[in-house]
């Protein structure tokens, strides 16, 4: 992705991304585990935080990304992938304690759903307390850090861990960012609490601490018991006008929160969904929508979905790009770019957006043919 470089920002200041980083293991062609085991499995590296920041570096910010993992060949492989879309992994935590997590996707089409297994139990980031990292040097020359509700998911220690970093990052006057990210499967730590009451205890003591959340159609009813109108997520109706009220309700809650992204997927089936955010902006008390066509809202229709894993993590790393960016930093075409920057990544296998800035322009100022670039 060469030629994002001669867009790289000597106005952008660092962006930090703190969170896990796995294998991703996928069947080739859509295929089932049941028809592809034993035998061949693609292995991507892929992870929430690990996506933003790689999506980010790709689109030619400047970008940080802080874990724990263990010293061996693995992380090696690993550490090399991200240097080698450049991302700074200098403050990377290696350790002789826990291994690098796994995950089994299945990818869904048409009328069939895709399917997570996850293998993350005891990855070194689990298990590593925060005073362990080097806070100060993670957020030096940095003004930005991002996380989500997945890595405080993972454990009590994890959780904790994460709260430390939004702590120290504003007491060190970083704007914070959280992707809540619902979980049901990761939330079990805490077993004399359901997946949902322990998510909306523990992401309750972190969101004091950010000013910009980002969310998807679901999260916020998971993690907040905020509900949107009408919608039927499963059904894949949205009330869509009442995501408004939704993210002024968070920020009623949550008074330092300045921003609210939601994702908006109407999933008509595996391969063919809707696909749009808003974004509310509260100093303006206004909301804006993407995309827009003559005026009104009108999502992208995306009939053939390649890959839909780590399409919020792409549309996370647009916004938080777009905002560090200062030709893109207005809400209007920060949430532009969001959208269409996480449209493009349903076409691309795996987690990480291999799409430039240039694509992403041209997709968002009205380009979406799909004509052969010659």
């Amino acid at each position: 992705m060469k030629e994002s470089n001669k867009y790289k920002s000597k106005q952008m200041k660092k962006i930090v991304t703190f969170g896990e980083i796995m294998g991703r293991f996928c069947p080739e062609n859509f295929q089932r585990f049941a028809q592809s085991m034993p035998g061949k499995l693609d292995l991507t590296f892929a992870g929430a935080e690990a996506n933003v920041a790689a999506s980010i570096a790709l689109l030619g910010g400047q970008v940080k990304f802080v874990t724990a993992l263990p010293t061996n060949d693995l992380t090696s492989a690993c550490l090399k992938n991200l240097r080698g879309i450049q991302v700074d992994t200098s403050d990377i935590l290696l350790t002789d304690k826990g291994r690098m997590g796994f995950y089994f996707v299945e990818r869904g089409a048409n009328q069939r759903p895709s399917r997570v297994v996850y293998d993350r139990d005891h990855s070194s980031v689990s298990i590593t307390r925060g005073e362990e990292y080097d806070w100060d040097s993670i957020f030096k020359e940095a003004n930005w850090l991002h996380i989500t509700g997945i890595t405080p998911a993972l454990s009590e220690m994890a959780a904790q861990a994460t709260e430390m970093a939004v702590r120290i990052a504003k007491e060190k006057g970083l704007t914070v960012s959280c992707d809540l990210n619902f979980r049901k499967k990761l939330w079990q730590w805490q077993t004399n609490l359901s997946p949902q009451e322990l998510a909306q205890k523990t992401m309750g003591a972190i969101l004091p601490y950010v000013d910009v959340v980002i969310a998807n159609e679901e999260d916020a009813a998971d993690v907040l018991s905020i509900h949107a109108g009408d919608t039927d997520v499963e059904s894949g109706k949205l009330d869509v006008p009442k995501y408004s009220e939704v993210a002024k309700q968070i920020i009623k809650r949550y008074p330092n929160v300045q921003k609210v992204a939601i994702t908006l997927r109407e999933s008509y089936s595996a391969s063919h969904n809707n696909w749009g955010a808003i974004l509310y902006d509260s100093k303006k008390d206004k909301t804006y929508m993407a995309p827009i066509s003559n005026g009104q809202y009108a999502p992208y229709e995306i009939k053939n979905i390649v890959d839909r894993v780590g399409g919020g993590d792409s549309f996370g790393a647009g916004l938080i790009f777009a905002m560090n960016t200062p030709e893109l930093h207005h809400s209007a075409d920060a949430i532009r770019f969001a959208i269409a920057s996480s449209c493009l990544c349903h076409s691309i296998n795996g987690d990480f957006n291999y799409v430039s800035r240039e694509e992403v322009e041209s997709l968002m100022n009205g380009s979406t043919s799909g004509r052969v670039v010659r």
